[in-house]
């Protein structure tokens, strides 16, 4: 069985395979001090809940954006799983062609994504995921990832505004049946939430535009069906598009996991 691992600024997500089959999915708040010993604690408990026997666990890969969350994660492999555990973009190189001038810059969650994408849908693609940082990636005509754009996450920016503006309070993401709000909180929230709308439907139009195609779009992250639902910028939503991704780039490279393993994977 494959371990999927997907270390994000604000979650780390696990994930168990047997075959296509995912047989568990567990998210941790992602602390850059948890120690192998502490993954390792969690995870397996998680895991016997579901039934998964850490024997059975014969590879783990790993996409992270947070470099110090690696090596403790490698440790948790090598002692836990008695396997090693394989970085998306280190130690496995991305199956699809990266088109940038500087593709070591680009996170590998948002590679990840589009690799996960492309099995699912037809390029070209436009990838809005609704992150701590909302994410727009591009995959052209020829399946190649050529970049994106970044805006701050909504839960970052709810944060901000209350932090930085001493009678603001804290409110959650809700879409008001109004655009202009007759009190403070109704306010907010449409100007966060409408004003994200904007966002999504003039990037993806300029993105679009640019391509010179109707590229089809897909939405993934927790908030992506509250935003999907209320504009036709979305067409997809797909909560699975990073572990989709991973399982792919392990089918992928199955074969240097194996050699590597002496036929364990």
């Amino acid at each position: 069985m494959l371990l999927a691992v997907d270390v994000g600024n604000t979650n780390t997500v696990f994930a168990v395979y047997r075959g296509n089959e995912q047989v568990g999915q567990w998210r941790l708040s992602t602390n850059r001090d948890r120690t192998a010993e502490e993954y390792a604690a969690t995870l397996l408990q998680l895991m016997a809940f579901a039934g998964c026997r850490r024997e059975e666990i014969e590879a783990v890969v790993i996409a992270s954006v947070v470099p110090q969350a690696v090596m403790p994660l490698r440790w948790m492999s090598r002692d836990y799983f008695a396997c090693r555990a394989w970085v998306v973009g280190e130690d496995l190189a991305y199956p699809i062609p990266i088109r940038l001038p500087h593709p070591e810059e680009v996170g590998a969650d948002r590679v990840v994504n589009a690799i996960g994408a492309l099995t699912r849908y037809a390029p070209p693609l436009v990838i809005v995921d609704f992150g701590t940082a909302t994410t727009f990636d591009v995959v052209d005509a020829d399946g190649a990832y050529c970049g994106g754009a970044i805006a701050p996450g909504i839960n970052l920016s709810l944060e901000a505004l209350h932090r930085a503006a001493a009678r603001l309070p804290r409110i959650a993401v809700a879409p008001p049946e109004r655009t202009i709000g007759t009190r403070t909180v109704e306010a907010m929230q449409s100007g966060i939430f409408w004003g994200y709308i904007g966002l999504v439907e003039g990037l993806v139009a300029r993105i679009r535009a640019e391509l010179g195609v109707q590229a089809t779009t897909i939405a993934t992250g927790g908030l992506a069906p509250l935003f999907a639902r209320r504009t036709e910028a979305l067409e997809h939503v797909d909560p699975d598009l990073t572990m989709a991704g991973l399982l792919e780039i392990y089918k992928r490279h199955r074969g240097l996991i194996e050699d590597s393993t002496g036929g364990r994977a």
